[in-house]
């Protein structure tokens, strides 16, 4: 066995994760494990100025490559400063590493310089939080850690390391460790014939595809058993980009919020929906009486504890989502059966051409839905796209097309303000290998684009180039619509002088180019100006779209329920 600094074996297991990738910010109480990242090399390292900066950056880049994410920081207020973003990563299934350093273990219960318990602090929010006790269990732990974050339902894990236990050496040899085996979860064969039974007996048939689809890579295996049966297909919102939009067999979204009318209404009318890898979240489903109906339900998830959890299904099935398709596909395949029927197939059809949304406003203040009419035409199906919370994550959830999946990235359960700059970052640098030259677009509001735009030094710095497009209403915008059932308007306005903040030169004290757009008809030469200037810099750009202050995004209690607050077509 070779004897070495117990930092330098956890790089060797970081590498041999497939970690090429690691964001962090060095403290005192960390910096063995930099010097381990020094000296083993292989693992580019980007500081972030925040530390939940840091915990996004790992989950855009997880997001992306379908790996587990590396997070770094100190002991102390570093460590809670990751907490949001290890709330982010379990709420959204998305498997990071979060690794902090602590003080050393004989000052652990003496009120040491920045010794806070950071484990337990973490539990709620992570599949496992550890502290490292002996040296020697080092490589273990790290490698138990990865499977955790992988198995099952992804999500994220914290290892805290003292840093005493940082500093010894242990005995350890690379070339006779491996990553340890993470166990599949295979489908009950007499449930999924059921589920067939089921399908085939129904007349109006959906398949909900959900964030489980994308994140079990089981887009093809979905798309293929979609058109072997000529079932009609929707998504959450977490689900976005696992079927192509522009699919004949796309029956859109079903939501109180980021829903299209056309989606409501198919859903409305089918009678048994077989959801795969969705947890029927509250602003996909608004009242559980009308969602439920007289329809049935097939629910599909990898957790077992997901069944029911919600509402009672006629079916529930545990299974990775891509297991469970193939093995319905082939079940069809073996009757030779067909599901769809073509009237309501056609159906589907006359909701999506008769029940819209309109975007071809022209008027100024910019409408909103103008913005993603303009993205929808300037950007191809391959641009990678984050976004956050707020009345454009609703906006975009109605009007921005995904055609791909891993392609649309949002943070859809926990929101946090600011996650669209860091996760942007993680996003354009899991691609340097594969993709080097694909855009990535983060869509931002005014007020969340300045909780973590320090961040921007970190993109400037390592020559991270994207294009950032802003909707700015000088508002909280999302909680000014959420105030009206109080009849108030408190606290919500954040305009002042001309225009608020100066966006444009925020970005240009960061080293970036930013342009401010009044009017419709100059969004598309705003665009275009942004990706060119994204590449020829290698730095973030923006532009800054001054929309209507005071719009409201459709909304309402239920799914059948659901208020427009523009004209619609046909209306």
């Amino acid at each position: 066995m070779t004897r070495m600094p117990v930092m330098n074996a956890v790089v060797e297991v970081l590498k041999d994760e497939g970690v090429d990738t690691a964001f962090g910010c060095p403290g005192a109480a960390i910096l063995p494990l930099y010097k381990a990242l020094e000296d083993v090399g292989g693992i580019e390292h980007l500081t972030v100025r925040h530390e939940e900066g840091a915990t996004h950056m790992a989950d855009g880049w997880s997001r992306t490559t379908g790996k587990v994410g590396v997070a770094i920081g100190t002991s102390g207020p570093a460590g809670t400063n990751m907490i949001t973003g290890l709330y982010t990563a379990i709420a959204d299934s998305i498997p990071i590493v979060c690794i902090t350093g602590q003080q050393r273990t004989d000052l652990l219960d003496k009120e040491g310089f920045q010794a806070v318990d950071i484990v337990e602090i973490a539990k709620p929010v992570t599949k496992w939080a550890v502290q490292i006790k002996e040296a020697a269990t080092a490589p273990w732990i790290f490698r138990e850690a990865f499977r955790i974050a992988r198995e099952g339902r992804p999500g994220p894990v914290l290892v805290d390391i003292p840093v005493d236990i940082a500093q010894q050496l242990i005995d350890y040899d690379p070339e006779l460790d491996a990553p340890l085996k993470v166990n599949t979860v295979e489908p009950h064969l007499p449930r999924v014939e059921r589920a067939l039974d089921l399908l085939l007996e129904a007349e109006r048939p959906l398949i909900l595809a959900g964030g489980g689809v994308i994140l079990a890579e089981a887009s093809g295996e979905l798309r293929e058993l979609a058109e072997y049966l000529r079932v009609p297909v929707q998504v959450t919102l977490m689900g976005k980009g696992s079927f192509d939009e522009d699919s004949p067999l796309y029956a859109g979204m079903t939501g109180v919020q980021t829903s299209q009318r056309y989606g409501n209404a198919s859903f409305l009318e089918s009678d048994l929906v077989l959801a795969v890898g969705a947890r029927f979240a509250d602003r996909h489903t608004g009242q559980i009486d009308v969602y439920r109906g007289e329809r049935k339900f097939i629910h599909v998830d990898i957790e077992a504890t997901q069944i029911g959890r919600v509402f009672e299904p006629d079916l529930g099935v545990v299974s990775d989502a891509r297991l469970f398709l193939r093995e319905l596909l082939a079940a069809a395949k073996r009757r030779e059966a067909r599901a769809g029927v073509g009237a309501w197939i056609d159906r589907v059809g006359e909701l999506k051409a008769t029940l819209t949304r309109r975007e071809d406003f022209d008027s100024v203040p910019v409408k909103a839905p103008r913005v993603y009419k303009e993205i929808n035409e300037v950007f191809d199906e391959d641009t990678y796209f984050v976004t956050a919370i707020g009345l454009y994550q609703i906006w975009g959830g109605q009007h921005q097309k995904a055609y791909k999946p891993r392609r649309y990235q949002i943070c859809g359960q926990a929101g946090p303000l600011g996650w669209e700059i860091p996760a942007a970052i993680g996003v354009k640098k899991a691609l340097k290998e594969t993709d080097p030259d694909a855009e990535v677009v983060g869509i931002v509001g005014d007020y969340g684009f300045q909780y973590m735009v320090e961040e921007l030094a970190v993109a400037a710095q390592y020559n991270v180039p994207y294009v950032i497009i802003m909707l700015n209403n000088e508002y909280l915008g999302l909680i000014r619509q959420a105030s009206i059932p109080y009849e108030m308007n408190y606290q919500v306005d954040i305009h002042y002088d001309e225009y608020g903040t100066d966006n444009v030169k925020i970005m240009e004290a960061y080293g970036c180019a930013g342009r401010r757009v009044w009017e419709p008809g100059e969004i598309r030469d705003a665009l275009e100006w942004a990706r060119k200037e994204a590449r020829s810099t290698s730095r973030p750009v923006l532009v800054e779209i001054m929309i209507e202050r005071e719009a409201n995004t459709p909304h309402g209690p239920a799914i059948d329920a659901v208020k427009e607050f523009e004209p619609v077509p046909g209306a």
